[in-house]
């Protein structure tokens, strides 16, 4: 391919600069004036132009046919070029008379993507202003090849137009002996030192200068693949090797190159300072947010030190339920309401266990209620000022974004109703109810002993006094009332030591009470702080978001930057 390792190097900083614009698209940054992609790519993607001049029937086409490898021109022994025509790049085919004697081939062949030919009706035509037309071209050309016959390679016409070009356009000039195959080997060495000589004569330098076969480079590269014999007998490599030199070589089109690399760069450059600045800004953000969780466990901390004055209220309320418990259960002891429960059972350690639980949940709800109001309004006002901090620092509205009310109504919901199970389970745990279990059992074995011998003796009593025995009526009587003295004393006795026990066992558990609870205080006061914080999880997901967007832009970033730099040594 002519010009590969130019076309290559274009096409990778095309590509690059379409990476950068869609990176600068993706960060938010403005390129400014660095990349106009139109007017580079317009630069960039100019074809080479390519002017082929010679006498009438020279083998000026076939040349042209044979750098395509297609029939691009019409090839006659005819002189089948009558006016200039421009090759160039089109699809659908279709020409287009630009001018009387300028007309424009628009062909959908690859080659012309990169070149563009323009095949001259001959340097000793007899048409008035062909020279004209060819001349405006001339001056554009990046090559200009002069083909001449090798039956007659010095046409006076060719050298003349030669003669009268100017020094820059003989700069780009190259000669091409035309239709080599029809001579030897040393015949051409002959006829290009001839050449040489004559260049020298005439414009005082000599140009490069390649003997060809157009008519067998058009062979080779019709065949697929393509016979490198033949096109190495055409001596088109030589050519060909020579015109892609030129290209990646050429001063302008090396200095357009470096100037779009030089604009890209500095766009790339622009692009790195916004991605910089994005990630200073994520960072700032991260510490922003780290700080608020700091100051968020603060004011847990700060509660958490409050619970053993809150606690120390706990434990009153434990001691003062207590005691309200332990008198009950003294009433529910008396000796009448006892003699009852002796015969129909009762369920006396149930009942205390269940008023206790009772007034001591309710007892530590309040207190709940309390610090849980105090907590979510401690909660609330932190949010407020957080607010105005997070819409300085990210530009969102917090309030907006999340209803913290509501996830402050139900985290104090979830304090109350954990500290409440957890007073239910913990005073469970104290087991104080079966220690009395066993004493009333025991009493009430007692008691039954004392009343039923009372009952058996008056029985007996009443029995004696109805045979009529004299003094064992009373004997026996005064045996049940000992008895019955006996039960009611044991009654009050032990009345006196349950509930004292009662009481004893219920304030010495106090304090593993008053321990369990604080753990589960913690643990109440963590979740609702957890629960709290939850609330910033927009900002941790937009923070989050950020960072993943940030790696992948960077990774695009290096991937770029190492292409520019592996341009910039290229060039």
């Amino acid at each position: 391919m002519l010009g590969e390792r130019y076309f290559a190097m274009r096409g990778k900083l095309a590509q690059v600069m379409r990476g950068i614009a869609d990176l600068a698209v993706e960060t938010g940054t403005d390129p400014g004036a660095h990349l106009p992609l139109a007017e580079m790519a317009a630069s960039l993607g100019s074809p080479f132009l390519f002017v082929v001049c010679g006498e009438v029937n020279a083998g000026k086409s076939t040349l042209i046919n044979g750098l395509c490898g297609h029939d691009l021109c019409r090839v006659n022994i005819l002189p089948e070029t009558n006016r200039v025509l421009l090759y160039r790049f089109g699809n659908p085919a279709h020409d287009v008379a630009v001018a009387p004697l300028l007309e424009e081939r628009c062909r959908p062949l690859g080659f012309l993507r990169n070149f563009q030919l323009v095949d001259t009706p001959g340097t000793n035509s007899v048409i008035q202003g062909h020279q004209a037309v060819t001349e405006r071209f001339l001056n554009a050309a990046d090559l200009v090849l002069f083909v001449y016959p090798i039956a007659n390679p010095w046409g006076a016409a060719t050298w003349n137009a030669l003669s009268g070009l100017s020094p820059g356009v003989l700069a780009r000039v190259v000669l091409i002996i035309q239709q080599a195959d029809l001579r030897e080997s040393k015949d051409i060495a002959v006829i290009l030192g001839h050449m040489a000589d004559l260049s020298m004569k005439r414009i005082g330098q000599v140009p490069p200068i390649f003997a060809v076969s157009g008519k067998l480079a058009c062979e080779a590269k019709r065949t697929d693949p393509i016979n490198a014999d033949l096109l190495q007998a055409s001596g088109y490599p030589a050519l060909e090797e020579f015109i892609s030199h030129h290209i990646c070589q050429s001063f302008a089109r090396l200095e357009i190159l470096e100037s779009c690399r030089s604009r890209a760069a500095a766009a790339l450059r622009a692009v790195d300072e916004r991605i910089e600045e994005q990630t200073r800004s994520i960072n700032s953000q991260s510490r922003f947010i780290e700080n608020v969780e700091a100051e968020i466990i603060g004011i847990r901390q700060q509660f958490v030190t409050r619970l053993p004055r809150h606690l120390a209220q706990v434990a009153e309320a434990f001691e003062s339920e207590g005691l309200h418990v332990t008198k009950l259960l003294r009433r529910r002891l008396n000796a009448f309401p006892s003699i009852i429960h002796a015969f129909t059972g009762t369920r006396t350690g149930p009942e205390m266990e269940a008023v206790f639980i009772e007034r001591l949940q309710s007892a530590v709800d309040a207190v709940a209620q309390k610090d849980g109001a105090e907590v979510a309004d401690a909660c609330h006002a932190h949010w407020l000022k957080l607010g105005q901090r997070v819409q300085s620092a990210f530009g969102v509205d917090l309030n907006a974004a999340h209803p913290i009310d509501t996830t402050l109504l139900e985290a104090r919901t979830h304090f109350v109703q954990r500290l409440g199970c957890a007073a239910r389970q913990g005073i469970g745990n104290l087991k104080v109810r079966n220690p009395l279990d066993k004493d009333l059992r025991r009493r009430n074995h007692s008691l039954q002993s004392f009343i039923f011998m009372t009952l058996v003796l008056t029985i007996a009593g009443a029995t004696c006094g109805a045979l009529g025995v004299p003094w064992a009526p009373w004997i026996i009587t005064g045996l049940a009332v000992l008895f019955l003295t006996f039960g009611v004393t044991a009654a009050w006795a032990t009345r006196n030591a349950i509930t004292r026990d009662f009481q004893r066992r219920l304030l010495d558990t106090c304090g593993v009470f008053a321990s369990t609870l604080h753990t589960d205080f913690e643990e109440a006061l963590r979740l609702v702080f957890q629960d709290y914080a939850a609330a910033l999880g927009d900002i941790h997901t937009h923070i989050a978001c950020e960072k993943l967007a940030v790696e992948p832009r960077l990774r695009v970033w290096q991937e770029l930057f190492h292409t520019l730099k592996t341009l910039e040594q290229e060039l």
